[in-house]
């Protein structure tokens, strides 16, 4: 069987290709939004604060993909510094989007005098629905792809349906459709985060936590069935940590995508993601022994400006009051002085 491809460009408009990738990225972003400004409701929060996050949001995320990239690709970089801003050519890494976003996203929280927590959490099922939509986008370009598989495996094993078996199906070699591993891990996630957010128990913070240590859980054991990992040459004793974490995916008829021993032995995101879910896991226990009257999900969410506009509003009658009572003193007429009786 031959390649089968789809065509990645969507429609031309003039000499302008719009491609489906940057589309199902498009709608991948606008779910997250109508899913973050529907749960802002519940908390009064207008739609137009989380329209400003997201349109600073995703430059910010692009830009923090790309240096995340190009900062572990340096060689490659170095001398052609022109190659970094060339996007379109690829090389965006998904964890530094996420760093890139919530470094605007702390900054605009702030300014806005919301607290970060408060609203990470409720952007947190945005943003793994957004991922799991996103990654169909590597599909249709066929890329991100994992290790060489076969046809049986996926058809039989698997029982994906054609299109997608067809599709991973490069240059006449079949691989593992890493994209729709993620994108159903994510699938699980989004519908563990809706539980977990009607919970009592759950405190502020809490959510956003538990998508990175969802998310991370996914991509360690995802990651290593890739070929175009990001990695370094780490200690031996470090990449035989990482591997026997991952044995049990062999129980399952996976096996680890070809990482070139020249090019490193420690992917760069199964590391990261362990780091990530032992930071989530000691940050919820610390900030629930530490902090003192923690939130809970439910709590109201009040913005510091709009406390300080209410705080204005109800002190200008104070002031209108008090300045007409002075100014009835001042112009009330004297009394007649009384007059004072003959002396004997």
């Amino acid at each position: 069987m031959g390649t089968l491809l789809l065509n990645p460009i969507a429609f031309s408009i003039g000499g302008l290709d719009v491609h489906w990738y940057g589309l199902i990225l498009g709608a991948g972003a606008l779910m997250g939004l109508l899913l973050a400004i529907r749960e802002g409701k519940r908390f009064n929060i207008p739609q137009e604060f989380f329209m400003d996050l997201l349109l600073l949001g995703v430059p910010s995320a692009i830009i923090g993909a790309r240096i995340y990239f190009v900062a572990f690709k340096w060689e490659d970089y170095k001398n052609n510094l022109l190659d970094i801003f060339k996007i379109w050519n690829g090389g965006i890494a998904i964890y530094g989007a996420l760093i890139g976003a919530i470094i605007c996203a702390v900054i605009f929280v702030r300014r806005r005098g919301y607290n970060f927590w408060r609203i990470a959490d409720i952007c947190a099922p945005g943003l793994i629905i957004g991922q799991m939509i996103g990654r169909w986008g590597n599909f249709v370009n066929q890329e991100a792809y994992g290790g060489p598989t076969t046809e049986a495996f996926l058809r039989d094993h698997l029982h994906l349906p054609s299109f997608i078996v067809n599709q991973m199906n490069v240059a006449g070699t079949f691989h593992h459709p890493t994209f729709l591993y993620e994108s159903l891990w994510n699938l699980v996630g989004l519908l563990l985060l809706f539980v977990l957010r009607r919970q009592k128990f759950l405190r502020a913070g809490e959510l956003f936590f538990s998508y990175f240590i969802w998310y991370s859980i996914g991509r360690f054991f995802i990651e290593a069935l890739r070929t175009d990992s990001l990695a370094f040459q780490g200690a031996s004793w470090l990449a035989s940590f990482i591997n026997g974490l991952w044995a049990p995916m062999t129980w399952f008829g996976f096996e680890q995508g070809y990482l070139a021993p020249t090019y490193g032995n420690v992917r760069i995101s199964q590391l990261l993601a362990l780091l990530i879910i032992a930071a989530a896991i000691v940050l919820i226990i610390v900030r629930r022994r530490t902090v003192k009257d923690l939130p809970r999900y439910g709590d109201p969410i009040v913005s510091t400006r709009s406390r300080e506009v209410e705080s204005l509003a109800s002190a200008a009658p104070s002031e209108q009051s008090a300045e007409g009572l002075n100014t009835k003193e001042e112009h009330t007429p004297n009394e007649p002085e009384k007059s004072q009786a003959p002396k004997e």
